[in-house]
């Protein structure tokens, strides 16, 4: 069984047995989680850009947990100047691994890190393909990424401001065609705030369903 946890603004973790995934854990500082960053355990890491917010805790897990961070290579050189375990990739680029496969996809937005990309991720989890888009702007090459897999869940920013807004992810739905969509990256901060159901009842005019989750909630896939 797998399954898909929420710890608010935009961590997540998946889970199958005892292979565990964790994307951008921003715990710390996090006003609307309910999980601090001792409670969490992970194989793997997965930072899309060094933005405090995402980058998080990362370092604290991996060193705790001894799990590997997979991120674009600045990123990845950074944590390992830290003595975390962590395996470079960048954007483009496809990786295999024994739980499935992790693409680095780009992002457009800032990377937090020198010389560096922000990025998001599709991976593919014991046969679930799940697109983790990261802070990003609405671009034109998702529907690439829409051809190039077959998207069950999409974990899009809707929060506007910082990264695209529920009108543009609107949009992305539609270039990423995806089975389920899951918005991320508001409410967090007043900046932010959005209203889920809003953004929800507009993509499911497209006979796509979103699944709003509340912080610590978990959903099987």
């Amino acid at each position: 069984m797998t399954t898909l946890t929420f710890y608010g603004h935009a961590c997540f973790s998946l889970a199958n047995g005892t292979t565990t995934l964790l994307f951008d854990p921003f715990f710390t500082g996090n006003p609307i989680t309910t999980t601090k960053a001792e409670e969490v355990a992970c194989n793997y890491i997965l930072v899309s850009h060094g933005h405090g917010d995402h980058l998080g805790d990362t370092v604290e897990i991996a060193k705790r947990t001894g799990a590997t961070v997979i991120a674009t290579a600045e990123l990845a050189a950074l944590v390992g100047q830290q003595d975390c375990a962590n395996i470079s990739m960048h954007l483009g680029g496809k990786r295999v691994f024994d739980f499935g496969y992790v693409r680095i996809t780009p992002a457009f937005h800032g990377s937090g890190v020198p010389g560096g990309h922000a990025a998001g991720f599709i991976v593919s989890f014991f046969g679930k393909t799940l697109y983790f888009a990261g802070d990003t702007a609405l671009f034109g090459d998702m529907a690439l990424l829409g051809r190039l897999e077959k998207i069950d869940y999409a974990l899009l920013p809707i929060g506007d401001n910082y990264t695209m807004g529920p009108d543009d992810a609107v949009e992305a739905v539609k270039l990423l065609n995806p089975r389920t969509v899951i918005p991320m990256h508001y409410n967090t901060w007043p900046l932010i705030a959005q209203s889920p159901e809003a953004f929800k009842a507009k993509v499911e005019e497209q006979h796509i369903p979103v699944h709003i989750m509340a912080p610590s909630q978990s959903i099987e896939l």
